[in-house]
């Protein structure tokens, strides 16, 4: 009969650590928490130290009276929870759920689900740190306040079924922001020029770019600053005056963390950041590996650390050496000490390298074999020397104006050996001449100009935005998948060829939330907050503190909310479109999707279509209204009414304007009109 127990939150996990541990030990999961706020109230009493008070979560009843009969017969208890502040907190509920307080009760954590790390967390048995339950609780309870307060004012004020969240409602400010600047944005021209030389003995020609005068850079801004270097450069003799050779170093890149993996997942797997992390879920608690059985492939996957143990870097060492040489086998980089970092555990590793991606390809599946190789190649190529570059650099001198090259050339390929990301594979532009040497005369051949125009910011991707919320100490690794996964499912934006798009409601609950809460949604009180948090943790804040300091602030805003939003009433507004059959004047209405015409004269007469918000612009097609269009993600572009039999459309807000230069419909970008003709660049000021 088994004397110990050992209590994990995912089954998953049930039959591996069993395997490890043998049969003296029970292992049984809990399937996450046990314990939450209840749903029906806020949770927790103001007036009373604001005490949370937790009860059973529905349909978890069985389950604790499943593990009440293993705790009587077990002499030991071990709580293996995740290890990190999430399983902390769910092992103390189950101390409390369990009422474990006169039990031999331990707390022990393994990085990765391993027999050697399973084991040694035994023997490393320890009790629970509160300090670690009350961060979550904090947590838990700020989340509570802002979603329970808020989201019924957005109920009233705008529909059914919204929710506004702590750190949600931050990252749909930061997409607004962006789309906002995204509009504003004025294009600018300017122009690339590249001269052509034939180079003594050499077949292939030497295109350098222009640099500008002597040691002045400059940029070319028109057609005529073009020219006007052409003109000068006619007759000119070209001189090389420089060339300089060096070398380049590229460091080896730093091991995984959760959000370098979501991005590099979405960047090269085109991965959404939710199923990255189910798909490292998997890799951690353990897959069917043939001939071995179940085993947990990489660490835990919550981490905003590079750390690696000592263990890792000989057994990388080790395994670098032997299957690359000596000459590859680097000290790894270190990244500078940040204090948003928490050190807890490694960054994401393999747990034994020597389980290649080709010898697990059969035993996953592709998903899950791409992810693997992406960890596996990350790893390895961190722990190995930088790739070192010969670089070349060439100065070209004539008519008062200089050019310039640039090559290079890999002299020890080093981590890119095993990873490569865009940056590295780039090819280079020029295989640079071997004959070229200072003071030598070119023969001139050609220019080759080009206009461009400055393009704005990039709309966010998932990868760029999880990049943002981590530079800005937003959330933390745990945070960023379910934060872009609610935005998504609330349609509050919408995703379209990687880029995220604010749709029409995600405009208007982020003004209302800019407008009632603007603290809620202020980038610097949010990451301070985090840090507040992240200093309960620690010991060195109470968290009862923070809840106290918050709350009457937020009761505050939310009550003066609640008193302007009574005064405000959404009536249906009156189109100037008629009933076809019943001639009344139709309304606008709200659904479930946006704004659609209804007839006034409901339940007599049921006629219902599309609203389009006319723009009071002519479509330069074929003369019909040109309207507010949303795709069907939601996001809003402007399009004849008239479609699919006219095609036009435009994704800023046209004006009645036509651009003096072509004579095509100008666009709205702040006070500024901007010419819809890709390649014209006509501005002016806005009437």
């Amino acid at each position: 009969m088994a004397k110990y127990l050992v209590i994990v939150e995912s089954p998953a996990k049930v039959k591996t650590i069993k395997k490890f541990l043998g049969a003296n030990y029970e292992v049984v999961a809990s399937n996450g928490h046990v314990r939450d706020l209840p749903k029906s109230t806020l949770g927790f009493d103001p007036e009373h130290d604001y005490e949370p008070k937790y009860i059973t979560i529905r349909g978890k009843g069985d389950i604790l009276a499943a593990l009440r009969k293993e705790v009587k017969k077990a002499e030991k208890i071990y709580l293996a929870t995740d290890p990190d502040r999430e399983g902390e907190a769910i092992s103390w509920h189950l101390m409390e759920a369990l009422k474990l307080a006169d039990k031999k009760v331990y707390r022990i954590t393994f990085n990765e689900i391993t027999k050697n790390a399973v084991k040694e967390s035994l023997k490393n048995a320890r009790e629970i740190d509160m300090n670690l339950v009350d961060a979550q609780q904090a947590r838990r309870m700020l989340d509570r306040m802002v979603g329970y307060r808020i989201s019924p004012l957005l109920w009233k004020k705008v529909k059914r079924g919204l929710s506004a969240g702590r750190v949600q409602s931050v990252a749909l400010r930061m997409i607004c922001d962006r789309e906002a600047e995204i509009d504003a944005f004025i294009p600018e021209e300017y122009w690339t020029l590249d001269a052509l030389f034939a180079v003594s003995g050499e077949k292939k020609l030497l295109k350098a770019k222009y640099y500008g005068e002597a040691d002045k850079k400059r940029t070319l801004t028109s057609q005529q600053e073009v020219d006007a270097v052409k003109k000068d450069c006619e007759n000119a003799q070209f001189v090389v005056s420089d060339v300089k050779k060096g070398e380049r170093i590229r460091k080896a890149p730093l091991p995984f963390t959760t959000s370098t993996l979501q991005q590099e997942a979405s960047k090269v797997l085109n991965f959404s950041t939710q199923k990255t992390m189910r798909l490292a879920q998997q890799l951690y608690e353990g897959v069917d590996i043939k001939g071995t059985g179940t085993v947990g492939i990489i660490t835990y996957l919550r981490t905003d650390s590079t750390r690696v143990s000592a263990e890792a870097e000989n057994m990388a060492k080790k395994y670098i050496e032997a299957n690359y040489g000596e000459v590859y086998a680097g000290e790894g980089t270190a990244r500078k000490n940040d204090a948003k970092i928490q050190d807890a555990h490694e960054a994401i590793r393999p747990t034994d390298l020597n389980l290649t991606p080709a010898e697990l390809k059969e035993s996953l599946g592709r998903d899950l074999f791409r992810l693997y190789q992406l960890i596996w190649k990350r790893f390895v190529a961190s722990r190995m020397t930088p790739a070192r570059f010969e670089t070349t650099s060439v100065r070209i001198d004539g008519g008062g104006h200089r050019f310039t090259v640039a090559a290079s050339k890999v002299v020890f390929d080093g981590f890119m050996s095993v990873y490569t990301t865009d940056e590295d594979e780039k090819p280079e532009n020029n295989t640079m001449a071997k004959s070229l040497d200072k003071d030598s005369i070119l023969t001139f051949d050609s220019f080759e100009g080009q206009q461009h125009f400055t393009q704005p910011p990039a709309h966010y991707t998932e990868a760029s935005l999880v990049r943002a919320l981590e530079e800005q100490g937003i959330g933390r690794p745990s945070t960023y998948a379910p934060t872009i996964t609610t935005i998504l499912a609330r349609r509050y934006v919408a995703k379209e060829n990687r880029n995220l798009y604010v749709t029409e409601l995600g405009d208007v609950v982020n003004q209302m939330m800019k407008d009632a809460f603007p603290t809620i949604v202020d980038v610097n009180f949010t990451a301070n907050m985090e840090a507040l948090l992240d200093g309960v943790s620690e010991g060195t804040v109470d968290w009862k503190t923070i809840i106290s300091n918050f709350y009457p602030d937020l009761d505050e805003a939310v009550e003066l909310a609640e008193k302007e939003l009574s005064e405000v009433k959404i009536g249906d507004e009156e189109s100037d479109e008629d009933c076809e059959l019943c001639g009344r004047r139709m309304v606008i209405k709200y659904g479930p999707h946006g704004r659609f015409l209804a007839c006034p004269g409901f339940p007599d007469c049921r006629n219902t279509k599309p609203y389009y918000e006319k723009t009071g612009v002519a479509c330069p097609k074929c003369g019909k209204d040109i309207v507010v269009k949303k795709t069907q993600k939601g996001r809003r572009y402007f399009g004849c009414i008239d479609n699919p039999d006219c095609d036009f459309m435009v994704w800023q807000k046209p004006s009645d304007e036509k651009c003096p230069s072509c004579g095509c419909v100008m666009l709205e970008k702040g006070n500024k009109l901007v010419c819809s003709q890709e390649g014209c660049g006509q501005v002016i000021e806005k009437k």
